[in-house]
């Protein structure tokens, strides 16, 4: 199925579908603290989607995905399967919520810091936010994927750091993966047109070491193959007549749903 552009409804009911996927990182922030195991991390925004919002989480049984939201710890790149394994001080997470709402998806992930991480932790994770910020900056109308993904790739490698390119940001509506595929690096000028309508999530998924990763026995965890520390950031956004809207923003962000502006 090729790209799918959005009307303004639904642009609309994306909105309350970010929101809502939104809520959850919120909500579930003063529980990631040492002791907690991820499982537990689980429950708790299964019932909160469930029975508070009224929602469904879309990862339980995709493709036979266990559990309502992915956990991804240190080294860790994403897709992680939330576990008995207990948090411990000095741990990074990545908490990745996807939610249905009157029949859309709403994509988003957050990095966590377990009580006092390192400096090169913080950083890491700083970094990584700020290339998923500089990859929105691009979006707008007459711009190319090819401009996302250079942005991206230039800024997190002028840090040292690397990038992972097995997997990428992706169309999203009533589909959890669609058209088109939108990749962390890249040339500018390079790959489709953005117009108005189309929706898609931008996800960069960092590493202090080199770019490789492996994916674990369990067919989902993928791992830096070095055990670097890996750090990511997603938010669902739309590209208007002007330029983009973020529909997962939340409100603990220091940037405009529709304007980013912060020296790199």
């Amino acid at each position: 199925m090729g790209i799918q552009l959005k009307s303004k409804d639904d642009i609309e009911l994306m909105r309350i579908s970010g929101q809502l996927a939104a809520e959850v990182l919120d909500m579930i922030a003063p529980h990631v603290v040492p002791g907690i195991t991820t499982e537990e991390l689980d429950n708790i925004c299964h019932e909160y989607i469930v029975n508070t919002q009224q929602a469904i989480p879309a990862p339980l049984n995709y493709r036979g995905f266990p559990k309502s939201i992915c956990t991804s710890i240190n080294y860790q790149v994403c897709h992680g399967i939330p576990s008995k394994k207990k948090l411990k001080n000095g741990d990074i997470v990545n908490i990745d919520i996807t939610v249905i709402k009157n029949g859309f998806h709403g994509d988003t992930s957050k990095m966590f810091l377990v009580g006092n991480a390192s400096p090169h932790a913080k950083k890491l994770i700083d970094v990584t936010q700020k290339a998923l910020y500089i990859g929105i900056q691009q979006v707008k109308p007459g711009a190319r994927l090819g401009d996302i993904g250079h942005a991206i790739q230039k800024f997190a490698e002028s840090k040292r750091y690397s990038v992972v390119r097995e997997f990428c940001g992706h169309g999203i509506g009533k589909t959890f993966h669609e058209e088109p595929q939108v990749l962390h690096y890249g040339r500018p000028n390079t790959g489709i047109v953005l117009e108005a309508g189309l929706v898609f999530t931008i996800e960069p998924m960092i590493n202090i070491g080199k770019r490789h990763v492996k994916i674990l026995p369990d067919g989902w965890t993928a791992i830096t193959k070095d055990r670097s520390l890996s750090a990511q950031w997603e938010h669902t956004l739309a590209v208007t007549d002007s330029g983009f809207e973020i529909l997962t923003l939340r409100e603990e962000e220091s940037i405009e749903k529709d304007r980013i502006e912060f020296k790199n």
